[in-house]
């Protein structure tokens, strides 16, 4: 019998029960909808830019390490000026991107990836804990609610997640995602890290088993909203074994987190098309290059024009000055430097929706 990592894995009969699988149809039917729209925006780069911010905010945002998205922003303008805490959480895009490098290149989700995922989430190269994990007390009575396995037990148990990670299986991509979920935040194999490197893996799984082409649905906003039921329903499961109700916690996650990414790509994409339309009316600079600079950063600047459209300084602040003056931008200034903000796209990036319902 195939197995989880930390105790047998129960019959396909009792995990994919008839109320799961009516969620799955749902999460399903949603997330083939985000596949499909996110076709429709021309250059990916767009969608991984902007959305993976949105997700590396929340995501931190559930360890109590707090930044705006304002904030995150403005560090990739001027990288040497942010605050540790914006630097900290800036650090999840970038490991957030190369584990989606690692996934594409070699189609299988492996431990040296996520102690790369780690590494750069961390900024150090600690590797799996080595000493025992935190241990989870009941405030009131002090009684221990959980305690992780014991470091000499980790390396063991990674090596079988990994197994079940990429092993062919008849259960459902998405059951799995949210068993292998549960079993990593159990293992708990770092000294810290281990939630933020776990949404991680759910999206890369996700990109893995094909589900989707990019990792553009993030559940962090979703968990932060519901965090009390998460840490509920990830401690019943290990106690009393409720798979059921932890997977159906997490197949509404997928449903309500894939309907907001949606919408969300589908007024981004008309956003795009409307702005194109009118640059290319009024502006006789317009090109695609443009216009992808303009959603790939909604916080721009001459440099980042410089760079993408391989004009000059000069030529590249004339552009940029004129889209301000026409309203299309907004320009504000950073230090010493001016920075241009797509605003009617930073109004549709920074609307924070209520994923409970």
């Amino acid at each position: 019998m195939s197995s989880l990592v930390l105790e047998p894995l129960p019959p396909k009969g009792l995990i994919e029960t008839p109320d799961v699988l009516r969620e799955l149809v749902q999460a399903h039917r949603y997330l083939a909808e985000l596949k499909g729209v996110a076709k429709t925006i021309p250059n990916e780069n767009i969608l991984l830019s902007t959305l993976s911010l949105q997700e590396a905010q929340s995501s931190s945002e559930i360890e109590n390490i707090i930044t705006t998205q304002d904030a995150l922003y403005k560090h990739q303008l001027q990288t040497n000026i942010a605050d540790p805490i914006t630097k900290e959480v800036s650090q999840y895009v970038d490991a957030l991107h190369l584990g989606y490098q690692k996934v594409k290149k070699q189609n299988a989700l492996t431990l040296n990836t996520i102690l790369q995922i780690q590494e750069i989430l961390e900024g150090n190269r600690a590797g799996f804990r080595k000493t025992p994990g935190t241990v989870l007390k009941n405030e009131k009575t002090g009684e221990i609610v959980f305690e992780p396995p014991s470091p000499e037990k980790v390396m063991e148990y990674m090596s079988a997640l990994e197994r079940f990670m990429n092993d062919a299986s008849e259960i459902d991509p998405l059951v799995r995602m949210a068993l292998i979920h549960h079993q990593f935040e159990t293992i708990h194999p770092f000294y810290d890290g281990n939630g933020r490197t776990g949404r991680i893996i759910n999206i890369l799984y996700l990109v893995q088993t094909g589900l989707l082409d990019t990792p553009i649905l993030y559940l962090s906003r979703y968990i932060n909203q519901t965090k009390n039921e998460y840490y509920s329903k990830l401690q019943n499961t290990r106690d009393h074994s409720s798979w059921e109700s932890w997977i159906i916690y997490m197949l509404r996650g997928v449903t309500l987190t894939a309907k907001h990414t949606t919408s969300l790509i589908e007024n981004i994409g008309d956003l795009l098309i409307a702005q194109k339309q009118h640059i290319r009316k009024k502006h006789k600079f317009y090109s695609q290059d443009l216009i992808n600079n303009l959603f790939r950063h909604p916080y721009t600047k001459v440099a980042f024009l410089e760079n993408d459209l391989q004009v000059s300084r000069a030529t590249a602040t004339r552009y940029l000055d004129a889209l301000a003056k026409d309203g299309v931008l907004q320009k504000y200034k950073l230090g010493r430097e001016n920075y241009y903000m797509n605003h009617q796209l930073v109004d549709l990036l920074f609307k924070l929706p209520e994923l409970r319902k």
